[in-house]
């Protein structure tokens, strides 16, 4: 597994705290606003989730990678029976019945790592919801209740939240996930629009790009913005402030945006042409970012209205 330099000098807290400032991920300085408690437990949440993740995409040997999965998922175990040994597990338990994390919670992330080791497609959607379910709207329920969830509503805005971001994710990856062997589309919505895997696994000219990939990619990113507007609709009023309250203020973020619907009809360049990469990095980036900004959750003026990207739809090409 990997871990910050030195961890045997870190205190757990600080541990966690330098895995997540590692990952360079936009959610962590989302994580600065909360109050201590909730950014101590979303912190530590987080550190846990790098940690799995970083073992499927940071071990070459897919046996030696199952042997780490599983010694985690033993930690699990471990850790909420009273003895954790990871300083991720360590900084988490004392938090974990506050927020009502349960072990259930971790090792549904845990088997979605599993499933990356196990498979490079998806058959359909329903198996890719599964997947999403595991890896996206697990997390996303247990940083609701982080957040300072209330109603039961609120847990189905979290999952319905979760798949749509992690949809957004797998378009956003598309051609970094073909230079690894995968494809997270669904064989039969391939199948669908005509479109053989072969060709967007291609690594030359015209980088899998068509007319049919065109409309493949249309499709999802109307879905994702579809699902979005679900998981706002299941948004309690009663939670919105809290959810709300718990991302950046408009100020404090970059104003980087982008919109989804223009990457999927125009920007297959960005996906596919590895030698493009600094333009492929630069978007990721603005993405990162895009994810904090909506303009349309109903709230009181005094809340900010950042939460997850429901605005993609609206967002502007941010160049440069």
């Amino acid at each position: 597994m990997s871990t910050p330099a030195n961890p045997a000098a870190l205190s757990p807290q600080q541990y966690v705290q330098d895995k997540a400032a590692a990952s360079g991920s936009s959610f962590y300085y989302a994580f600065l606003f909360l109050p201590p408690p909730r950014r101590a437990a979303i912190t530590a949440f987080y550190a846990f989730c790098r940690e799995v993740d970083d073992v499927v995409d940071e071990t070459s040997d897919s046996g030696v990678a199952a042997t780490k999965l599983a010694w985690w998922q033993q930690e699990v175990h471990s850790a909420f029976a009273g003895k954790p040994s990871h300083p991720a597990m360590k900084a988490l338990m004392p938090l974990a019945a506050d927020y009502d994390i349960q072990p259930g919670h971790l090792l549904a992330v845990i088997e979605g790592c599993q499933i990356d080791l196990q498979q490079t497609r998806f058959l359909d959607y329903a198996g890719l919801q599964r997947y999403c379910h595991l890896v996206a709207g697990v997390v996303g329920e247990v940083a609701a209740n982080i957040f300072g969830r209330t109603e039961p509503e609120t847990t189905q805005y979290a999952h319905r939240l979760g798949l749509a971001m992690q949809l957004t994710n797998i378009i956003r990856d598309v051609g970094d996930d073909a230079r690894r062997g995968r494809i997270y589309l669904p064989v039969s919505e391939l199948q669908q629009f005509e479109v053989k895997a072969q060709e967007i696994l291609k690594r030359d000219t015209p980088w899998g790009y068509s007319n049919r990939f065109e409309a493949l990619m249309r499709f999802q990113a109307e879905r994702a913005h579809r699902l979005y507007d679900e998981a706002f609709a299941l948004l309690p009023e009663a939670d919105r402030r809290a959810q709300a309250e718990a991302l950046p203020k408009p100020d404090q973020l970059p104003e980087f945006t982008i919109k989804l619907q223009d990457w999927a009809e125009r920007r297959p360049d960005v996906l596919f042409k590895a030698e493009n990469k600094e333009s492929y990095d630069q978007w990721v980036k603005m993405l990162d970012s895009a994810r904090y900004y909506v303009d349309d959750l109903s709230i009181d003026d005094e809340v900010h209205k950042y939460a997850f990207p429901r605005a993609l739809s609206r967002a502007r090409w941010a160049s440069g």
